[in-house]
């Protein structure tokens, strides 16, 4: 899951990094407006984060720009404590949600988590395909009702396959996906390979069906068909 934070408070800034990190979410950062702009034109992100004041522009501006170009994409306003119209222009614009200062990280994290229920998994706290159950809040994945043990590499990959399920995924937005924008532009994928025979076995050995379907020069499609 990639979050991108946008926010000039750069202490706060740096704590929500480093507690969405903490709850296993890829983030990136971002202080001012030219800056998040500039990641928001580059990288498609699962979540966005977005202070509605900030240096050099208007984080409202920034939602607009990520509806035209990623409908998919999720979207916290914050807000401070008086800006009830921002707020509401915010929701009107088409973010999800909206979080006043000051707030407790465990509440920005539940709100996410809540988002990508709705969003992704018709707002099931657990994810289910065929024998496959993921129980998203404590990380653990059962097959045919048996909990097998998964690398967070694994675990990730896994939900990034459900949540995309029948649909081709790139080689190249898997490695983005799981180790950020850096890997993007790699010229070996052997180590997506590795992971993803590795979570087939695993599923297999439980007595799963596997449903990682190879597509031949282009990346994976995770079907039963």
């Amino acid at each position: 899951m990639k979050i991108l934070i946008v926010e000039d408070e750069k202490e706060l800034l740096l704590e929500i990094q480093e507690y969405l990190q903490s709850e296993h979410f890829l983030c990136e950062i971002a202080s001012d407006f030219h800056h998040a702009e500039s990641s928001i034109a580059t990288f498609e992100y699962d979540i966005a984060i977005i202070d509605i004041s900030l240096p050099g522009g208007s984080g409202l501006d920034l939602v607009r720009m990520i509806k035209k170009l990623y409908p998919e994409t999720g979207i916290i306003i914050v807000s401070a404590k008086n800006s009830l119209d921002d707020k509401l222009l915010g929701l009107d614009l088409g973010a999800d949600d909206y979080i006043t200062k000051p707030f407790h990280l465990s509440e920005l994290n539940a709100r996410i988590k809540a988002l990508v229920r709705r969003r992704r998994f018709d707002g099931s706290n657990n994810i289910v395909y065929h024998e496959i159950e993921v129980i998203e809040h404590d990380n653990i994945v059962l097959v045919e009702g048996k909990r097998i043990s998964l690398t967070k590499k694994e675990y990730e990959l896994l939900v990034f396959f459900i949540a995309n399920k029948n649909r081709l995924i790139t080689r190249e937005s898997i490695a983005e996906h799981l180790w950020g924008d850096n890997m993007g532009y790699a010229d070996n994928f052997d180590f997506i390979y590795t992971h993803i025979n590795n979570l087939r076995k695993k599923i297999q050995v439980a007595g799963g069906n596997d449903y990682i379907k190879s597509v031949y020069g282009m990346g994976y499609k995770f079907s039963d068909v």
